[in-house]
Parts: structure tokens; C-alpha cells; sequence
């Protein structure tokens, strides 16, 4: 009896964990990474085209860990399982990329702030503000969501925010949104809300140490441009 022929993507597999074992992860590829990742997931099927087409719907990988699930399944080959892997994933790459917050000053490590606030929002499409709760020593507490809203505005409720603050012990804090236009310049809007935030916060002792705006050209820090 003849033996089935093995299908042409399976010596494919063992050749790219090879690649990665013997050569490092920083020797493929973006779409050969999403690969090995798809092949823990799919096990009997070739994933090269549906790591491509990935990239070709998404254009980067941050943008596809960022991709919410629902989007995520509109490729051809992911399905609600796989999506859910991907999003597992991301909230590894967020939590990891927390931590170096969380062991020391957070307004001291300017370059892994940017980092952190820039992965996470820069691919938001609909505006989101968050808090960056930190104790007496400015290492986070906590990061959380305070505000979703449209593609231009999220409420803020300062109220909200300074219980928040008092429930954590929160000494101070970081305010930070994203603009889903892309240009992180500062708004009327943005400068008159930190304002109201500031004065509201002030009254319990809590120290608004910067505002960051998150857009796909880069971040703008209200303290680094004078505003706070």
C-alpha cells in the first residue's frame, strides 16, 4: 500500500521551528512570526496565506493584536477561536510591556511610558481615555479605561476619576487618550478637561503629573509642551 504524501506545508512547519530554535525569533519574518503563531492554533492546514492576508488587512502586527475580534474573524481562515488566541496574546504583550511600570518610577522611564501608552491606543479607532493610577513612589497601581466614546470625543467624568484615585490609594496620576485622527495635538477640549481634572483632584491631594495624547504620528505630553 503506498504511503500518503505528506502535504507540501508540513516540512514547511518543521523547517521554520527550526529557523526559530537554531536562529532567534528576530530571524523571520513578520508574517513567518504570525505563522509559527497561527500553526499552534490550526494544526492541519497551510497558514502562510492566512498570515499574509493578515498583514495585508491590518498592515502591521501591532495593528492586528489591536484588532478587535470581530474584525479579526473577517479574514479568510480565523475563526472565533483563533481570534481569540490573538487577543490572549495582545493581553500578554500589554501586561508584559506594564511591568516595567510597575517596578519603578513611571514618570522616570520617559522612553517605556511613550511605549506602553503608544501600543496600547494608537490603533483605537474610537476615542478612549484612560488613567494611570501610581503610589506614593509613582509605580502604577493601575491602568483603566474611564472614558469610551466616539471617533472625536470620550466622556470624562471627573468625579468618577477622583473615587477611583481615593478607592486605589492613588497618589498621583497620568491622564492619557488617543486621537483616532491620528494628530496628537492637544484640543481646546483636552486643555480645558485636564484643567477641570487638575483643580478637582487637587482638592484631595492627588498630582495630575502629565496628560499624553496618543496618535498614530507619535505622542504629545502636555508637561513636555508647557500645558500642565
Amino acid at each position: 500500500m503506498d504511503t500518503p504524501e505528506e502535504p507540501h506545508w508540513s516540512g514547511h512547519r518543521d523547517r521554520l521551528r527550526t529557523k526559530l530554535l537554531k536562529r532567534g525569533a528576530g530571524a523571520l519574518e513578520d508574517y513567518e512570526v504570525l505563522e509559527v503563531l497561527l500553526m499552534a492554533f490550526i494544526p492541519r492546514r497551510d497558514v502562510k496565506p492566512i498570515a499574509k492576508a493578515l498583514q495585508r488587512e491590518f498592515g502591521s502586527l501591532s495593528a492586528i493584536l489591536a484588532a478587535p475580534p470581530e474584525e479579526l474573524v473577517k479574514v479568510d481562515g480565523v475563526g472565533e477561536t483563533v481570534a481569540a488566541y490573538i487577543k490572549a496574546i495582545a493581553e500578554l504583550h500589554s501586561r508584559a510591556g506594564a511591568e516595567p511600570l510597575k517596578r519603578r518610577e513611571a514618570i522616570s522611564s520617559w522612553t517605556a511610558l511613550v511605549t506602553y501608552v503608544q501600543r496600547e491606543l494608537q490603533h483605537e479607532k474610537r476615542e478612549q481615555f484612560r488613567v494611570l493610577f501610581l503610589d506614593r513612589k509613582n509605580q502604577l497601581l493601575k491602568d483603566e479605561v474611564m472614558g469610551r466614546g466616539t471617533v472625536d470625543h470620550a466622556p470624562v467624568y471627573p468625579r468618577e476619576i477622583a473615587r477611583r484615585a481615593l478607592e486605589l490609594q492613588a497618589s498621583s496620576l497620568i491622564l492619557v487618550h488617543n486621537h483616532p485622527s491620528g494628530d496628537p495635538k492637544p484640543s481646546r477640549a483636552d486643555i480645558d478637561i485636564t484643567r477641570e481634572l487638575i483643580d478637582a483632584l487637587q482638592a484631595f491631594d492627588i498630582t495630575v503629573h502629565d496628560h499624553l495624547i496618543v496618535g498614530t504620528t507619535g505622542v504629545v505630553s502636555f508637561r513636555s509642551t508647557g500645558l500642565i
